[in-house]
């Protein structure tokens, strides 16, 4: 943070801010505009694309800015860049093309356009931040390797529970401690939600109610936890993770007697959640084992325990207020908050929500059809399943029943998606990393074009 500020001071005095195209401009999007426009210095939000063009000038003028300008050229949005002018646009391919934006904010929450978007911009050599873990978690290793061709950023973002996590993640390992374990909070975990059930609740707080849905039947923590295991290495101990529920009552602190010890010091560490921790409410937290014995001394000397599992712990995470913070490092260090590692590690399968019947058309995450499941990539790619960043708007060949997981075999897909593309040149281009069991040796080199 002390780095990032002063180098966004520094950007401020020199007039040359850091200029950002961000699509979306839901609940989240307006939460950035407001933050960059008032309390990020040596930073612009230059313009706003959103498919419904009335609310990216809403984000805009809640953030403070009424004079906006609806554009529909490339030329049309440069011209703006240059006069200091805001431009919003409906279509985000501008945003992307457009000479003097450094980066570009993808905040929608969907699969096949936010893929579109993404590949739009690396092609563009725009750095990528997303706050879409669904893309990030479905084609992330093969947007990341486009990324490093095209020589930008393509990066998770710090505030949302993944960015927060690997944040303390290099924080643990830089002190000498092993991570063993990745974990995020939760407050409740039901499959079986749905945007009825949701309804009051996304109205309290003005969100969609698909999207909280997918918060609370786990298919959002599956894809956070993916893209976290696919940024570190780590594996699930099993489909859909462990999930432990805490007593009543507990801290944090007492995670380190929730999960089964063999499985985190035997191989590279596991991602995982708990649920009904006390102690912070929210937050994330990262459980490391050190094994020099003067070193244990001093942990329990400063109130961390008698080991083997020490806990380090996050008790918030503060979505948009920490988002310009991850531009600023793509922009001026180069820096990811949170990017793939060398291969895809963990994916998120497709689990019935309920008895799904031959013919239906699967409708999108966090509806009434599926809810998603955290696999090993070397299961899923073994079984042929189905990511669940890809059901939507496939068609059953087969009744499925209640909680099975889904193959390919199960469904035919839509005809001409890119997200569909790019899961094949991600599975081509990996295939020999998942085919070995011990994760990432033999890695195919192939050049993408």
């Amino acid at each position: 943070m002390i780095i990032i500020d002063t180098a966004l001071a520094k950007r401020e005095a020199e007039g040359r801010p850091v200029r950002v195209g961000m699509v979306g401009a839901g609940f989240m999007a307006k939460g950035v505009a407001l933050q960059i426009k008032n309390h990020v210095p040596g930073m612009e939000l230059v313009a706003i694309s959103n498919r419904t063009i009335a609310r990216a000038r809403e984000a805009y003028n809640e953030a403070g800015i009424a004079d906006v300008e609806e554009v529909d050229s490339v030329e049309a949005l440069q011209e703006n860049i240059r006069l200091g002018r805001y431009s919003i646009a409906n279509d985000p391919m501008l945003l992307c093309r457009a000479e003097g934006i450094d980066a570009i904010l993808e905040v929608t929450g969907a699969v096949e356009f936010g893929a579109q978007v993404a590949l739009e911009a690396i092609r563009n050599g725009k750095h990528t931040i997303m706050m879409d873990a669904e893309v990030d978690g479905t084609v992330g290793p093969i947007l990341k390797v486009y990324a490093d061709k095209a020589g930008v950023v393509f990066t998770n973002v710090d505030g949302d529970q993944p960015g927060v996590i690997m944040n303390l993640y290099r924080y643990v390992k830089s002190i000498g401690m092993k991570p063993v374990l990745c974990g995020n909070i939760k407050g409740l975990h039901d499959p079986y939600r749905n945007p009825t059930t949701q309804e009051g609740f996304a109205k309290r707080w003005g969100q969609n109610p698909a999207m909280v849905t997918s918060f609370a039947d786990g298919t959002k923590i599956s894809f956070e936890q993916a893209i976290v295991a696919n940024g570190t290495g780590m594996r699930v101990a099993k489909r859909g993770m462990l999930g432990p529920y805490a007593p009543q009552g507990a801290n944090i602190r007492e995670s380190v007697n929730l999960f089964p010890l063999e499985e985190l010091t035997q191989g590279p560490g596991i991602v995982d959640y708990v649920v009904g921790i006390a102690e912070p409410a929210g937050g994330v937290f990262v459980l490391a084992t050190q094994d020099n014995p003067t070193q244990q001394h001093y942990l329990n000397y400063y109130k961390m325990g008698e080991g083997p599992l020490y806990c380090f712990y996050t008790p918030y995470h503060l979505c948009h207020l920490e988002v310009p913070l991850t531009i600023a490092r793509a922009v001026l260090f180069h820096d990811a908050a949170l990017t793939p590692l060398d291969r895809p590690y963990v994916e998120v399968v497709t689990a019935a929500k309920k008895d799904l019947k031959a013919g239906e058309t699967i409708d999108g995450i966090g509806h009434y059809m599926t809810y998603g499941l955290c696999e090993n990539a070397d299961v899923t790619e073994r079984e042929n399943l189905l990511p669940i960043g890809v059901a939507e708007g496939c068609v059953l060949k087969r009744d499925i029943p209640k909680d099975q997981v889904l193959t390919y075999d199960d469904v035919l897909l839509p005809e001409g998606r890119t997200i569909d593309k790019l899961r094949e040149e991600q599975r081509q281009y990996f295939s020999a990393a998942l085919a070995t069991s011990n994760g990432g040796q033999g890695l195919q080199q192939e050049t993408i074009a």
